[in-house]
């Protein structure tokens, strides 16, 4: 970074913190008077002198003799006429009575006019000024001269106009005579008269009395002029009239002096017994005049504090008696909150008394705490301190208090003794006449040096430091002192003064209605070290015998450049330096040196340059050093000053007296400004300066005159600081010529310097403390090793300075803002803004608008308001006109970027308002851009909101992304190794730039806004340009929350139609679980781990992601990850059983993962995978279906018997108290419990059979999971054989045989063949058998012979095999079948089974059912049905016969037994020849060119185990391979040609459908779903 360079907002803050803590200390520093003058009596010597060698403190700058009219008039008097003088400061003008004339004339300067005004033969007794009431005169009649004589009081308008060149207000001044305002005194002479800023007039008459002089319009009776007393009652008033004076004895105390206090509103009174008088002036100046008080023997009511402390005994014995006071004059609040008047007195003394009770100050440090004047009232006057009389001898040489008394003789008076004297804001002026041989004039002010170098002083205390001291100074003067008055400071001055200072707490005067030349002028109260660059000299014009002279106080930079102009030793300024300390001398350099300071003369050249010389000069300003060094004491502090007794315990860099300088410099300029509002409401209910008020005007705080003359001192300044700066003068230099290396240090942008290292930059201006290798119990020979060496300790300094001088180019730019703002009418300007934002203008300090960026983000929407005054459809220009201006005053806050950015706005201004359609495109292009070349400095709220009606979205989306990356340009938003509030704030910034995209895109969705947007096509068009356009861009972080915002606003098909390529990790990493990359599955294991892997906790928000993976998977045809997706979906968990899915919507999701897995083809692998899709998947899912199902129908049934059971007990009228009912009752809220538990996730096969199927008794449910499990945990199958017998007693004992028939036919079809395990026939034939008997002999139901035979045949789905073989077994054992009636029954049944094995051997060899063969064979007994198959025949013969025999023998009536083995008579039907051609040698049967086959035998399921993952289905099976489901009571026939010409229909042999596999032109099988159904003679005759 070069030193060209402008503006580092950094090093401005930094500059701006250190300043903000110097303009804290420098408030706190003003002490109160009274603070001052206690800790005064601590000190030995309360009075300086000023060193001979410097040039005067007090001097005489000019001298004017009376006017030649006066003295002619007075000497044709013969010097026995009744003479006055005074001076009227207010019009600059003195004037002098002589008997009943008046002269006025200029003071400051004699012009040759000295107007004469005559009143009637009376001699003038008093004369007074005072502004005029408004309303009453005219406006010209500024002023009111008041003339009282014995016999009238008269009023006299007094016009002033300014001269030719308007800068000299008061350059005419002209006497109009008012005769309506002239009234009779009433026989009272007045001896004083005294006026407020009000234009009240009080009058003081030799009765002792004070009268005020009323004056209005007058209308009517009213008199226009009158006279009231408001000292005396209506007792004294009568007497006046009744009682001639001659009967007055009493002795009159006249009033020889009355003084007014503006601020506290309270009238004092001197008599000639020495009496003070205290009156207030009700409601706030307003009202009538209030006695308080009055004192007679204030000198007695307390000693002076220092009369017995004079270290003269023969001047306190030589003193006389009782002295008097000579005059009183009341104290301003700059001076003290807490004394309001002093008392001078003949001998030198000063009394302060106070017209408060309290006890002294109770506020804070310098009486800032919350004091207001004019709210103040007064109770009591009691003396508080005094102070001694000055030293006299000073012009001998006073040095601390040693009185020179060469001039005297030993014999004469060494008291003072004086006659008349003048006191005003800190200054006092007495007239001694104690020398019989000259007058003089001692004049006592405060002393400066003392007040900057008292912390310095060693061994002094806070107390000490705060003690008032005094400079005396001794002047000759011809004649005696009539008059004194300030000459106040020229308008203009005290204007911008009064701008400046006038909020400031310590200076606040509310409601006192004086000039802004009194209250600018009271700040002489401070010390000239706080106010000599923006108040000129003082100068006080004295009226004497002889004339006028006007005496001027030199400030400390006024002497030092006096030092400068002379050329003086450089032992002298050495000298000046010391007492004044380097930083205040070094300060006052720099004034000099950049020409701040406020003076009646141009600085010099030459003066200039020695001030800069002396400002660089080390061995004057010293040079950045450790504490703690052999350059420095140990005891020196940071601020210059000492600390005794402190231990040292780290070594700490104190710069020089020229940085102490430059601060103090820099805060004393910025001081009145600094913390106060820049803007203020006027004209609301509060006062003109209540930034709370609700109602009025927004202005700025400071005048126009103010801001511009602080910007040219600031820039002054900074010019200075620049020029040294460029010329590497002082460090400048020394930092310069150590190369790149130092600038790094200078600038802080080289991190790998060693002072980077050592974080030099934290902060320039607070303790740079390094610890020292010392411990603290070190030796002094032990050496310290210095953190610092002096090249890094002088780019310390410099870059400090640096800082500052920047901090003081930017308040410069800050206050031309505010100065253009002004020009341009801000009330106007800033009239549309809305509350909030207007608080915020008057909440706005000075320093926010400077270092903030709260301020620099008010000051960019100010200068935009501002532009748009030029560029807005009522605009008065163009961008250029005002743009210029900017740049050239303020350019850090308009910086080339804004220009740019203006010129876009005035580009949007004009396509706004054109009908071309090709011209608004070209604007809106080139303002697009413009704004691409600084996008960070683009209010992008306001103008992409321009380009979004303007239609031009590439725009609304590239600007906000521009500028997310111009405010994030490192990537802290995405880079997870920096500091997480540092992350937070940067995605912050990143998504108020995201969030105007996205508020088009709602816009265009019409969520956000009713705008048209043109046709639904259209919006979709703008839509899609919109994601593309953001989809193009690379920011991750964008993309995410274009995803987010698409997905809220219902936009998912643009989102999977145009998202990029980050949208499925997107869609992963938004469910919080991130899928790993899916690869082939070889098998069940493999698929089992990495569905868990996929498991966990989903929430609903969180499930959306998921759907639209599986949709963005399913559109690219991805269809192995989408099953995948759908089966975490389905299997997906849920803290809340509230956000839990229901068991419908997993059914629903692995439903759909299945037809994914179905639909997945040999390349639906991962990207670049050459493998097949593996079956397992498929198996996986379709197993989980089938335990979903369980799940499903074992909740339902739960739910059912919750159901059933709570029906049952409302309708139950008894009592719950049966042990019964109560049990019904857990059982149902167990049972709705446990449904509520499945509804909330997915349960393996092994938690659905022992936790939900087995404890509720679902024992049908229990079968199906044994079955689809293939479970074999036992050897015997007792489980399954146990369930098995539980489920047909349940049965039974809801339906009887029938129902029990129902269910093992219903269950058992569903597990048969199996592998014998699971359908274990012989306990059901027995179970059945057995039971059926039971019931069949008690009567309770009616049973058939054959239906348990039946039942089982249905179960073993109509193979006869199992059952005959069953049968036989169990006929087989005696022990099992040891009732004759039971083998009956079996015999019976078996012999059905026979019958059902002769026709289903005639079905199968025809390839149809045993109702076909029924249909075809009609009713056959055994015999004939057994004829059909030779080998079938042979079987069925032997078993029948057997079976037969054993019905014979058994041991039961014949009527039991020869039902059994009769044949039954045959039907009378036609019957059909055995069908020899249905032979094995001929298992096709040839129709028409066609060759007919069984259907293709399918596959058997595989092993299944009862915890693992169930297996695929039959029917799944038959899908997988490509056809259709196939009933087995329904088999599909095959049917090809048998040549090649040859072409086939499907054919309904049997009424059973048949479907064809071969088409023509097909040589494979190919499915004819067509169905005919042919009748059944047409059958028989092919056949």
């Amino acid at each position: 970074m070069s030193w060209e360079e402008g503006i580092v907002m950094r090093d401005v803050t930094n500059a701006g913190i250190a300043l903000g803590d110097r303009i804290g200390r420098e408030a706190a520093s003003h002490t109160d008077l009274e603070e001052a003058l206690e800790a005064s009596r601590y000190v030995s010597h309360p009075y300086a002198t000023h060193p001979r060698e410097w040039p005067p403190l007090v001097e005489i700058s000019e001298t004017w003799e009376l006017p030649p009219v006066l003295i002619e008039r007075y000497n044709a008097a013969g010097g026995e006429g009744t003479a006055l003088c005074g001076i009227f400061p207010e019009i600059r003008r003195a004037w002098a009575s002589v008997d009943n004339s008046l002269f006025l004339w200029r003071f400051d300067r004699w012009d040759g006019q000295c107007p004469e005004f005559n009143v009637e033969e009376q001699a003038i007794c008093a004369v007074g000024l005072c502004k005029s009431k408004p309303g009453i005169f005219i406006e010209a009649i500024q002023y009111l001269l008041i003339l009282a004589t014995p016999l009238e009081l008269i009023l006299v308008g007094v016009c002033s106009s300014g001269g030719a060149d308007g800068t000299d207000p008061y350059s005419e001044v002209s006497l109009q005579l008012l005769p309506e305002y002239t009234i009779p005194s009433d026989g009272v002479t007045m001896t004083w008269i005294t006026c407020t800023e009000k234009g009240r007039i009080f009058l003081a008459g030799r009765d002792g009395h004070i009268y005020e002089l009323l004056y209005t319009t007058g209308s009517g009776w009213h008199k226009r002029c009158r006279k009231v007393c408001v000292t005396a009652g209506l007792g004294t008033v009568i007497s006046r009239w009744v009682v001639p004076n001659v009967f007055k004895f009493a002795a009159v105390d006249p009033i020889v002096e009355m003084v007014f206090d503006n601020e506290r509103q309270i009238l004092y009174a001197r008599t000639e017994e020495m009496k003070v008088q205290v009156f207030v002036l009700l409601s706030n100046g307003d009202g009538p005049l209030k006695k308080v008080t009055e004192e007679r023997n204030l000198i007695n009511q307390r000693d002076a504090h220092y009369g017995a402390r004079q270290s003269t005994t023969q001047r306190a014995s030589a003193r006389p008696g009782k002295p008097s006071i000579v005059c009183i004059s009341p104290l301003s609040t700059v001076e003290s909150k807490w004394l309001h008047l002093v008392a001078v007195l003949s001998d030198g003394r000063r009394m302060y008394l106070s017209t408060s009770s309290s006890n002294g100050n109770t506020g804070s440090v310098g009486g800032l705490g919350g004091f207001e004047a004019s709210h103040y009232k007064p109770s009591c006057l009691k003396v508080v301190t005094s102070r001694p009389s000055p030293p006299l001898g000073v012009s001998g040489g006073l040095s601390f208090g040693n009185i020179s008394l060469s001039a005297r003789s030993p014999s004469e008076d060494l008291s003072l003794k004086v006659e008349s004297a003048y006191y005003s804001t800190g200054t006092l002026v007495l007239s001694d006449s104690s020398s019989p041989t000259v007058s003089s004039l001692l004049i006592v002010s405060k002393d400066s040096s003392t007040q900057s170098s008292s912390s310095g002083a060693l061994g002094t205390s806070v107390r000490s430091s705060r003690a008032l001291r005094e400079s005396v100074s001794s002047l000759p003067i011809e004649g005696r002192m009539l008059s004194v008055a300030d000459v106040l400071p020229p308008p203009d001055t005290a204007a911008t003064v009064q701008s400046l200072y006038s909020e400031l707490e310590f200076c606040r005067i509310e409601n006192s209605g004086e000039s802004s030349e009194k209250i600018s002028g009271k700040l002489w109260a401070r010390s000239d070290l706080a106010i000599q660059h923006i108040l000129p000299r003082r100068k006080v014009v004295v009226f004497s015998t002889m004339g006028l002279m006007e005496v001027v106080f030199n400030r400390p930079v006024d002497i030092l450049r006096r030092l400068f102009e002379s050329s003086s030793p450089r032992s002298v300024l050495e000298d000046f330096f010391n007492r004044f300390g380097a930083g205040e001398a070094a300060a006052m350099c720099l004034m000099l040196a950049g020409r701040i300071v406020d003076s009646e003369n141009i600085t010099s050249n030459a003066v200039a340059e020695k001030a800069a010389e002396s400002f660089e000069d080390p061995r004057l300003v010293g040079v950045p050093q450790l504490e703690g060094s052999s350059g420095l004491s140990n005891t020196r502090t940071a601020s210059g000053g000492f600390s005794m007794g402190q231990v040292v315990q780290e070594a700490e860099p104190v710069f020089s007296g020229a940085h102490e300088g430059l601060c103090l410099c820099s805060s004393r300029l910025l001081y009145p400004v600094w913390e106060l509002p820049v803007m203020i409401k006027k004209g609301g209910l509060g006062s003109s300066a209540d930034v709370q008020s609700e109602s009025g005007v927004i202005v700025c705080r400071l005048s126009f005159g103010a801001m511009q003359i602080l910007e040219n001192k600031l820039r002054s300044l900074e010019k200075f600081l620049r020029s040294r700066r460029d010329q590497r003068r002082g460090l400048y230099g020394c930092v310069a010529g150590l190369g790149d290396w130092t600038g790094s240090i200078l600038y802080g942008t080289h991190p790998e310097s060693g002072v980077g290292d050592r974080s030099l930059m934290r902060n320039l201006f607070g303790s740079y403390s390094r610890n020292v290798d010392s411990n603290g119990s070190g030796t002094a020979t032990k050496r310290q090793r210095l953190p610092y060496s002096p090249a890094e300790l002088a780019a310390m300094e410099v870059r400090a300075m640096e800082c500052i001088r920047q901090l003081l180019l930017r308040s410069s730019e800050a206050l031309y803002l505010l100065q253009l703002l002004s020009q341009h009418h801000l009330t106007r300007l800033i009239q549309g803004f809305d509350a909030s934002f207007q608080q915020s203008l008057v909440q706005l300090t000075f320093h926010q608008l400077v270092c903030s960026e709260e301020g620099d983000r008010i000051a960019t929407r100010l200068i935009s308001v501002l532009m748009e005054n030029y560029t807005g459809p009522d605009g008065r220009g163009t961008v250029d006109d005002i743009s210029a201006r900017l740049r050239e005053g303020c350019p850090s806050y308009f910086k080339e970027s804004d220009y740019k950015f203006f010129l876009a706005v005035e580009c949007l201004e004009r396509a706004a308002v054109t009908s071309d359609i090709e011209e608004r495109v070209n604007l809106a292009r080139e303002a697009f851009n413009f704004l691409s070349k600084v996008p960070e400095s683009a209010d992008l709220q306001t103008v992409c909101k321009r380009f979004e009606d303007l239609r031009f979205y590439e725009a609304v989306v590239r600007l906000p992304l521009e500028k997310a990356q111009a405010l994030d340009p490192t990537g802290d938003a995405m880079n997870d190794q920096v500091d997480p509030a540092v992350r937070e704030h940067a995605l912050a910034k990143r998504e108020q730039c995201y969030e105007i995209i996205i508020s088009a895109l709602r816009s265009l969705k019409g969520e956000a806004s009713h705008r048209e947007f043109g046709s639904p096509a259209s919006r979709k068009r703008y839509t899609c340009q919109i994601v593309q356009l953001g989809v193009q861009s690379p920011d991750r972080l964008f993309h995410e929350y274009l995803y987010r915002a698409m997905i809220n606003l219902s936009l998912e098909d643009e989102l999977l139609e145009y998202g990029g390529p980050d949208l499925v990790p997107f869609l992963q990493s938004a469910g919080r679980q991130t899928i790993q990359e899916v690869r082939a599955f070889s098998g069940v294991s493999a698929a089992t781990s990495q569905s868990g892997q996929l498991g966990g906790a989903i929430q609903s928000n969180q499930a959306k992601y998921f759907d639209l993976l599986a949709r963005y998977y399913v559109s690219k045809r991805q269809h192995v990850l989408a099953a995948h997706v759908l089966l975490r979906l389905a299997e997906r968990r849920s803290n809340n059983a509230g956000d839990a899915p229901t068991l419908e919507q997993r059914f629903q999701y692995l439903s759909n993962a299945v037809l994914q897995a179905k639909n997945a083809s040999a390349n639906d692998g991962l990207r670049g995978s050459n493998q097949t899709f593996d079956s397992g998947l498929l198996d996986l899912l379709e197993g989980k279906l089938a335990v979903l199902r369980f799940q499903i129908k074992i909740k339902e049934e739960l739910e059912a018997i919750a159901s059933r059971l709570e029906c049952s007990q409302g309708m139950s009228d008894s009592a719950p108290d049966d042990d019964g009912m109560t049990e019904d009752t857990t059982y149902a809220k167990a049972a709705r419990e446990k449904a509520r538990e499945l509804s909330l996730d997915l349960k393996s096969i092994t938690e659905l059979y022992n936790e939900y199927a087995v404890p509720f008794e679902l024992w049908e449910v229990c079968l199906e999971m044994l079955y689809f499990a293939n479970y074999s945990g036992d050897s015997d199958s007792s489980i399954v054989r146990e369930t098995w017998a539980r489920l047909i007693d349940q049965a039974i004992s809801c339906g009887g045989i029938a129902e029990a028939c129902s269910v093992l036919k219903r269950v058992g079809s569903h597990m048969y063949p199996g592998d014998g395990a699971v359908l274990p026939l012989d306990t059901l034939c027995i179970h059945l058998e057995k039971a059926a008997l039971e019931r069949l002999n008690s009567g309770v139901e009616s049973v058939g012979d054959e239906d348990v035979a039946r039942a089982l045949l249905a179960a073993c789905k109509g193979s006869t095999e199992p059952v005959i073989n069953t049968y036989d077994q169990l006929l087989s054992s005696g022990a099992i079948l040891p009732s004759p009636s039971l083998r009956l029954r079996l015999l019976r049944s078996v012999l059905a089974v026979l019958r059902e094995w002769a026709m289903s051997t005639f079905a199968q060899r025809m390839n149809t059912s045993v109702t076909g063969a029924s249909l075809i064979m009609g009713s056959y007994s055994l015999e004939q049905t057994a004829a059909i198959n030779q080998g079938a025949r042979d079987k069925i013969a032997n078993a029948a016969n057997r079976y037969m025999t054993e019905v014979r023998r058994l041991a039961l009536p014949q009527s039991q037994t020869e039902p059994v083995y009769q044949a039954p008579a045959p039907k009378t039907r036609n019957r059909l020849p055995p069908c020899s051609f249905l032979s094995s040698a001929d298992p096709n049967l040839v129709i028409e060119g066609a060759r007919i086959r069984p259907p293709r035998k399918l596959g058997q399921a595989g092993n299944r185990g009862i915890a693992g993952a169930d297996l695929p289905s039959l029917d799944s099976a038959n899908r997988a391979a490509g056809s259709a489901p196939l009933s087995p009571s329904l088999p599909a026939w095959e049917i090809e040609p048998a040549s090649a010409s040859a072409t086939a229909t499907g054919i309904l042999v049997l009424g059973l459908p048949v479907e064809s596999r071969w088409n023509a032109g097909n040589p494979r099988a190919a499915r004819v779903p067509e169905m005919f159904r042919l009748e059944r003679e047409k059958i028989r005759k092919r056949l």
